[in-house]
């Protein structure tokens, strides 16, 4: 019989933290999920049957998330698979948001992010395992109009996540980088979405469309949040996990169309490229 896993989850509340924490406990796992209110945490412990407990989070506290971490690894003495969840999308064009606004966004969905991977490491590297899995997004590998820092924070935790693999690849500890595409859940509603305050005219044709698609596209989107959470645990159970994990037919479209669009645009421009190098350069120097 294999031992039941202890899970943190940021984010548990709604979409993929919810639809993973529900997966996890059919599975007979403990939860120890995070939420931003008191009503949250009760709906959420009433889940588990005793293996869900909820934890009032901010993500942008570090001081109460290194506190959440510990208490969480108290409860059975470890923390075995940490899903990093917690964030939201600020719809704007580049000109159009304000730095505050940017940088609320890069706390939450980066900082934070990171933030949480520090707590837990220490626990994961004290029993050399563990298995992290980052939610990032298909929009941190193909950028849109209207939805930029949103890409940008997604970007940077991929960058994290695969740099983190190769640093824990000696020590027992798993990490996945997990883009979905658009799945229904709460996210394209206002629960997950933050508008920029300007709006400007001239950006109408791309940002101005994209606040239109994702208020059109709420509710009809063609993922399954609880089929995720079914993958998520194929993984976990898997003998290698992937670095890389995309999930939805759109994520593996957008995905690879930018995989196709760089590759010949290197191709392109190769010559420039390496143009540059000295004559003594190791690396052939083409006119």
């Amino acid at each position: 019989m294999k031992s039941k896993r202890t899970w943190l989850i940021t984010g548990v509340s709604s979409g993929f933290g919810r639809a993973i924490s529900l997966a996890a406990l059919e599975n007979g796992d403990t939860v120890i999920g995070t939420v931003r209110s008191e009503a949250d945490k009760m709906a959420f412990e009433a889940l588990g049957s005793g293996r869900a407990t909820g934890k009032i989070l901010d993500v942008r506290d570090d001081d109460a998330i290194r506190r959440v971490v510990a208490e969480a690894a108290e409860i059975t003495g470890s923390i075995d698979v940490l899903v990093n969840n917690a964030g939201y999308c600020l719809i704007g064009a580049i000109e159009e948001a304000n730095l505050s606004e940017i940088r609320s966004q890069m706390e939450v969905n980066f900082f934070g992010a990171v933030a949480v991977l520090q707590a837990v490491l220490p626990y994961m590297r004290k029993k050399k395992s563990g298995s992290i899995f980052n939610i990032t997004s298909v929009s941190g590998i193909a950028s849109w109009a209207g939805i930029g820092y949103y890409c940008a924070s997604k970007h940077a935790l991929e960058a994290v996540g695969k740099t983190l693999a190769q640093e824990v690849a000696g020590l027992g500890i798993r990490v996945t980088n997990v883009a979905p595409g658009a799945f229904r859940t709460n996210f394209n509603k206002a629960h997950s979405l933050n508008y920029t305050q300007v709006e400007i005219d001239d950006y109408s044709y791309s940002s101005g469309l994209s606040r239109k698609l994702i208020a059109d596209s709420a509710g009809k989107e063609a993922g399954n949040p609880a089929l995720a959470a079914k993958a998520i645990m194929i993984v976990l159970e898997a003998k290698e996990a992937p670095l890389h994990l995309l999930l939805g037919s759109d994520a593996i479209y957008y995905a690879g169309q930018q995989h196709s669009a760089f590759t010949a645009e290197v191709s392109n421009w190769m010559p420039v490229s390496i143009n540059v190098n000295h004559d003594d350069s190791p690396y052939d120097r083409h006119e």
